[in-house]
Protein backbone atom coordinates (compact mmCIF):
# COMPACT_ATOMS: atom_id res chain seq x y z
CA UNK A 1 0.00 0.00 0.00
CA UNK A 2 1.41 3.43 -0.81
CA UNK A 3 1.72 5.32 2.58
CA UNK A 4 2.41 9.15 1.08
CA UNK A 5 -1.23 9.70 0.05
CA UNK A 6 -0.55 11.52 -2.69
CA UNK A 7 1.60 10.46 -6.41
CA UNK A 8 5.36 9.87 -5.96
CA UNK A 9 5.97 11.86 -8.71
CA UNK A 10 5.57 14.65 -6.58
CA UNK A 11 9.06 13.85 -4.82
CA UNK A 12 7.27 12.48 -1.53
CA UNK A 13 10.13 9.88 0.38
CA UNK A 14 10.58 8.90 3.62
CA UNK A 15 13.40 9.46 5.41
CA UNK A 16 15.44 6.49 7.21
CA UNK A 17 18.48 7.68 9.67
CA UNK A 18 20.61 4.93 11.25
CA UNK A 19 22.68 6.60 14.46
CA UNK A 20 26.30 4.49 14.58
CA UNK A 21 29.36 4.75 17.12
CA UNK A 22 30.55 7.43 15.21
CA UNK A 23 28.37 8.51 11.75
CA UNK A 24 24.71 9.05 11.48
CA UNK A 25 23.78 7.32 7.68
CA UNK A 26 20.39 8.01 6.07
CA UNK A 27 18.50 7.29 3.02
CA UNK A 28 15.48 8.73 1.30
CA UNK A 29 13.29 6.12 0.01
CA UNK A 30 10.29 6.46 -1.66
CA UNK A 31 6.84 4.43 -1.09
CA UNK A 32 7.87 1.30 -4.04
CA UNK A 33 11.04 0.85 -2.17
CA UNK A 34 13.25 3.58 -4.32
CA UNK A 35 15.97 4.93 -3.03
CA UNK A 36 17.16 8.45 -4.69
CA UNK A 37 19.24 9.59 -2.28
CA UNK A 38 21.85 8.69 0.66
CA UNK A 39 24.18 10.43 3.11
CA UNK A 40 26.91 9.59 5.74
CA UNK A 41 27.75 12.29 8.29
CA UNK A 42 30.40 11.94 10.98
CA UNK A 43 29.82 12.99 14.57
CA UNK A 44 32.31 12.83 17.55
CA UNK A 45 31.03 10.84 19.61
CA UNK A 46 32.81 12.22 23.09
CA UNK A 47 31.08 15.50 22.70
CA UNK A 48 27.79 15.41 24.44
CA UNK A 49 25.10 15.11 22.14
CA UNK A 50 27.09 16.04 18.88
CA UNK A 51 24.98 13.13 17.25
CA UNK A 52 21.84 14.57 18.09
CA UNK A 53 23.10 17.78 16.60
CA UNK A 54 24.73 16.61 13.31
CA UNK A 55 21.66 13.90 12.98
CA UNK A 56 18.98 17.08 12.92
CA UNK A 57 21.19 18.97 10.69
CA UNK A 58 21.45 16.10 7.65
CA UNK A 59 17.88 16.01 8.05
CA UNK A 60 17.49 19.43 7.58
CA UNK A 61 20.33 19.43 4.76
CA UNK A 62 18.30 16.98 2.58
CA UNK A 63 14.91 18.55 3.17
CA UNK A 64 17.11 21.54 1.61
CA UNK A 65 18.79 19.38 -1.30
CA UNK A 66 15.40 17.60 -1.90
CA UNK A 67 13.02 21.08 -1.70
CA UNK A 68 10.50 19.52 0.92
CA UNK A 69 10.37 17.79 3.83
CA UNK A 70 9.72 14.25 4.16
CA UNK A 71 6.73 12.57 4.82
CA UNK A 72 7.69 10.24 7.71
CA UNK A 73 11.26 9.86 9.65
CA UNK A 74 12.53 6.58 10.96
CA UNK A 75 15.50 6.38 13.27
CA UNK A 76 17.57 3.19 14.33
CA UNK A 77 19.95 3.90 16.93
CA UNK A 78 22.26 1.18 19.20
CA UNK A 79 20.54 0.18 23.04
CA UNK A 80 16.85 -0.87 23.48
CA UNK A 81 13.94 1.20 22.23
CA UNK A 82 11.52 2.38 24.54
CA UNK A 83 7.99 0.97 24.90
CA UNK A 84 6.69 3.53 23.10
CA UNK A 85 8.69 3.83 20.55
CA UNK A 86 9.57 7.32 20.94
CA UNK A 87 12.90 7.10 22.12
CA UNK A 88 16.10 4.97 22.82
CA UNK A 89 15.39 3.90 26.93
CA UNK A 90 18.53 1.88 28.08
CA UNK A 91 22.02 2.23 25.95
CA UNK A 92 24.94 2.84 28.95
CA UNK A 93 27.97 3.90 28.49
CA UNK A 94 27.98 4.74 24.78
CA UNK A 95 26.72 8.13 23.41
CA UNK A 96 25.63 10.55 26.60
CA UNK A 97 22.49 11.43 25.94
CA UNK A 98 20.44 9.29 23.53
CA UNK A 99 18.75 7.39 26.65
CA UNK A 100 15.14 9.20 26.28
CA UNK A 101 15.75 11.75 24.12
CA UNK A 102 12.58 11.44 21.82
CA UNK A 103 13.01 11.93 18.03
CA UNK A 104 10.02 13.01 17.11
CA UNK A 105 10.33 16.71 19.32
CA UNK A 106 13.83 16.59 18.88
CA UNK A 107 13.53 16.95 14.77
CA UNK A 108 10.50 18.98 14.96
CA UNK A 109 8.05 16.57 13.73
CA UNK A 110 3.90 16.35 14.72
CA UNK A 111 3.88 12.55 14.14
CA UNK A 112 5.66 9.91 15.77
CA UNK A 113 9.20 9.17 14.76
CA UNK A 114 9.48 4.94 15.19
CA UNK A 115 12.67 4.61 17.04
CA UNK A 116 14.50 0.99 16.65
CA UNK A 117 17.17 -0.97 17.67
CA UNK A 118 19.84 -0.85 15.18
CA UNK A 119 20.20 -4.93 14.18
CA UNK A 120 16.36 -4.84 14.30
CA UNK A 121 16.35 -2.14 11.96
CA UNK A 122 19.08 -3.89 9.93
CA UNK A 123 16.69 -6.56 9.58
CA UNK A 124 13.48 -5.08 8.53
CA UNK A 125 15.96 -3.49 5.51
CA UNK A 126 17.19 -6.82 4.87
CA UNK A 127 13.44 -8.22 4.64
CA UNK A 128 11.81 -5.60 2.74
CA UNK A 129 14.71 -4.74 -0.34
CA UNK A 130 17.39 -7.35 0.56
CA UNK A 131 18.85 -10.71 0.91
CA UNK A 132 15.91 -11.71 2.73
CA UNK A 133 12.62 -10.38 0.55
CA UNK A 134 9.34 -12.87 0.31
CA UNK A 135 10.42 -13.90 3.78
CA UNK A 136 8.73 -14.16 6.97
CA UNK A 137 10.70 -16.16 9.31
CA UNK A 138 14.15 -14.45 9.45
CA UNK A 139 17.24 -14.14 11.69
CA UNK A 140 19.61 -11.48 11.19
CA UNK A 141 23.34 -11.70 12.96
CA UNK A 142 26.02 -9.33 13.04
CA UNK A 143 29.36 -10.27 13.60
CA UNK A 144 32.06 -7.78 14.69
CA UNK A 145 33.14 -6.24 17.86
CA UNK A 146 30.24 -8.30 19.49
CA UNK A 147 27.54 -10.31 17.83
CA UNK A 148 24.43 -8.53 17.86
CA UNK A 149 21.30 -10.07 16.32
CA UNK A 150 17.22 -9.66 15.57
CA UNK A 151 14.24 -12.02 14.52
CA UNK A 152 11.54 -12.05 12.39
CA UNK A 153 8.58 -14.54 13.20
CA UNK A 154 5.69 -15.27 11.08
CA UNK A 155 6.43 -12.19 9.53
CA UNK A 156 6.50 -9.79 13.34
CA UNK A 157 9.40 -8.31 14.31
CA UNK A 158 10.64 -9.78 17.81
CA UNK A 159 10.53 -6.99 20.50
CA UNK A 160 9.74 -8.79 23.67
CA UNK A 161 8.20 -7.39 27.07
CA UNK A 162 11.29 -4.56 27.53
CA UNK A 163 13.03 -4.99 24.08
CA UNK A 164 15.60 -7.54 25.22
CA UNK A 165 13.87 -10.07 22.09
CA UNK A 166 17.13 -10.85 19.49
CA UNK A 167 20.04 -10.19 21.02
CA UNK A 168 20.70 -13.24 19.53
CA UNK A 169 24.61 -13.06 20.57
CA UNK A 170 24.06 -13.29 24.43
CA UNK A 171 23.01 -17.46 23.85
CA UNK A 172 24.82 -19.57 26.53
CA UNK A 173 27.29 -21.95 24.30
CA UNK A 174 29.36 -22.70 27.75
CA UNK A 175 29.05 -22.77 31.08
CA UNK A 176 32.34 -22.84 32.45
CA UNK A 177 33.12 -19.67 30.20
CA UNK A 178 34.13 -15.77 30.41
CA UNK A 179 31.18 -13.52 30.67
CA UNK A 180 30.18 -11.27 28.02
CA UNK A 181 28.48 -7.42 28.65
CA UNK A 182 25.05 -9.10 29.59
CA UNK A 183 26.67 -11.44 32.25
CA UNK A 184 26.22 -14.51 30.12
CA UNK A 185 28.63 -16.78 30.58
CA UNK A 186 30.60 -18.37 27.38
CA UNK A 187 28.24 -16.91 25.16
CA UNK A 188 28.43 -17.02 21.33
CA UNK A 189 29.19 -13.00 21.18
CA UNK A 190 32.54 -14.26 23.67
CA UNK A 191 33.20 -16.93 21.35
CA UNK A 192 33.10 -15.34 17.78
CA UNK A 193 33.30 -11.49 18.44
CA UNK A 194 36.78 -9.62 17.65
CA UNK A 195 36.43 -8.37 21.76
CA UNK A 196 37.62 -11.61 23.21
CA UNK A 197 39.82 -12.84 20.30
CA UNK A 198 43.07 -12.10 21.78
CA UNK A 199 42.37 -14.00 25.07
CA UNK A 200 40.76 -16.82 22.97
CA UNK A 201 44.09 -16.64 20.74
CA UNK A 202 46.62 -15.97 23.80
CA UNK A 203 47.29 -12.39 22.60
CA UNK A 204 48.61 -13.61 18.88
CA UNK A 205 45.69 -12.07 16.97
CA UNK A 206 43.65 -9.09 18.11
CA UNK A 207 40.73 -8.55 14.95
CA UNK A 208 39.48 -11.70 13.16
CA UNK A 209 40.88 -10.40 9.48
CA UNK A 210 44.08 -10.71 10.57
CA UNK A 211 43.15 -13.97 11.75
CA UNK A 212 41.71 -15.36 8.47
CA UNK A 213 44.47 -14.49 6.94
CA UNK A 214 46.80 -16.02 8.65
CA UNK A 215 44.70 -19.14 8.81
CA UNK A 216 44.35 -19.03 4.89
CA UNK A 217 48.18 -19.33 4.63
CA UNK A 218 48.02 -22.65 6.87
CA UNK A 219 49.10 -21.26 10.44
CA UNK A 220 47.76 -24.28 12.22
CA UNK A 221 48.03 -21.96 15.39
CA UNK A 222 45.25 -19.45 13.79
CA UNK A 223 43.63 -22.22 12.14
CA UNK A 224 42.30 -24.07 15.06
CA UNK A 225 41.08 -20.97 16.62
CA UNK A 226 39.61 -19.41 13.81
CA UNK A 227 37.47 -23.10 13.18
CA UNK A 228 36.63 -23.41 16.89
CA UNK A 229 35.38 -19.99 16.24
CA UNK A 230 32.90 -20.93 13.75
CA UNK A 231 32.11 -24.23 15.40
CA UNK A 232 30.67 -22.48 17.79
CA UNK A 233 28.97 -20.19 15.22
CA UNK A 234 27.49 -23.14 14.17
CA UNK A 235 26.12 -24.90 17.35
CA UNK A 236 24.38 -20.83 17.79
CA UNK A 237 22.61 -21.08 14.93
CA UNK A 238 22.01 -24.78 15.16
CA UNK A 239 20.27 -23.69 18.62
CA UNK A 240 18.66 -20.50 17.19
CA UNK A 241 16.83 -22.72 14.23
CA UNK A 242 15.69 -25.12 17.00
CA UNK A 243 14.07 -21.99 19.07
CA UNK A 244 12.51 -20.06 15.93
CA UNK A 245 12.49 -22.18 12.55
CA UNK A 246 13.59 -19.36 10.32
CA UNK A 247 13.98 -19.63 6.50
CA UNK A 248 17.08 -18.30 6.54
CA UNK A 249 19.46 -16.71 8.44
CA UNK A 250 21.29 -13.70 7.42
CA UNK A 251 25.21 -12.58 8.56
CA UNK A 252 26.45 -9.34 8.48
CA UNK A 253 29.42 -7.38 10.01
CA UNK A 254 32.53 -7.57 9.03
CA UNK A 255 33.63 -11.25 10.22
CA UNK A 256 30.79 -12.60 7.71
CA UNK A 257 33.52 -10.45 4.75
CA UNK A 258 35.37 -13.63 5.32
CA UNK A 259 33.46 -14.87 2.89
CA UNK A 260 34.16 -18.81 1.88
CA UNK A 261 36.41 -18.74 4.78
CA UNK A 262 33.54 -18.66 7.00
CA UNK A 263 30.70 -20.05 4.88
CA UNK A 264 32.11 -23.35 3.92
CA UNK A 265 33.28 -24.34 7.47
CA UNK A 266 29.85 -23.34 8.71
CA UNK A 267 28.31 -25.03 6.50
CA UNK A 268 29.84 -27.97 7.17
CA UNK A 269 29.44 -28.10 11.10
CA UNK A 270 25.71 -27.83 10.55
CA UNK A 271 25.12 -30.66 8.69
CA UNK A 272 26.43 -31.92 11.94
CA UNK A 273 24.46 -30.04 13.88
CA UNK A 274 21.43 -28.47 12.05
CA UNK A 275 18.04 -30.63 13.10
CA UNK A 276 16.56 -31.41 9.36
CA UNK A 277 13.22 -33.15 9.71
CA UNK A 278 12.29 -34.41 6.32
CA UNK A 279 15.37 -32.96 4.93
CA UNK A 280 14.54 -29.16 5.20
CA UNK A 281 17.54 -26.96 5.88
CA UNK A 282 17.69 -23.42 6.74
CA UNK A 283 19.01 -21.19 4.27
CA UNK A 284 22.12 -19.29 5.31
CA UNK A 285 23.90 -16.36 3.25
CA UNK A 286 24.95 -13.09 4.03
CA UNK A 287 23.60 -9.72 4.07
CA UNK A 288 23.19 -7.30 1.01
CA UNK A 289 22.39 -3.94 1.46
CA UNK A 290 25.51 -2.87 3.86
CA UNK A 291 26.45 -0.15 6.21
CA UNK A 292 22.83 1.47 5.10
CA UNK A 293 20.47 -1.40 5.78
CA UNK A 294 19.95 0.11 9.37
CA UNK A 295 18.82 3.57 7.12
CA UNK A 296 16.71 1.19 4.88
CA UNK A 297 14.90 -0.14 7.97
CA UNK A 298 13.91 2.74 9.38
CA UNK A 299 12.43 4.08 6.67
CA UNK A 300 10.61 0.72 6.12
CA UNK A 301 9.29 0.70 10.04
CA UNK A 302 8.14 4.83 9.41
CA UNK A 303 6.18 3.55 6.26
CA UNK A 304 4.22 0.63 8.20
CA UNK A 305 5.77 -2.14 6.11
CA UNK A 306 6.16 -4.71 9.22
CA UNK A 307 3.89 -4.55 12.21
Amino acid sequence: MNQFGNDESAGNYALGLDLGGSSVKAVAVTATGSRPGRWQEPFDPARPRHFADVTRALAHRIETERGRPPQHIGLSAPGLPAADGRSIAFMPGRLAGLEGLDWGAFLGRTELVPVLNDAQAALLGEAWQGAAVGSRNVILLTLGTGVGGAAMVDGHLLHGSIGRAGHLGHICLELDAPADVSNTPGSLEYHLGNYSLAERSGGRFTNTEELVRAHLTGDALASAVWLKSVRALAAGVASLINVLDPEIILLGGGIARAGEALFKPLADFLDHFEWRPGGHRAKICSTQLGEFAGAVGAAAKALDRFP
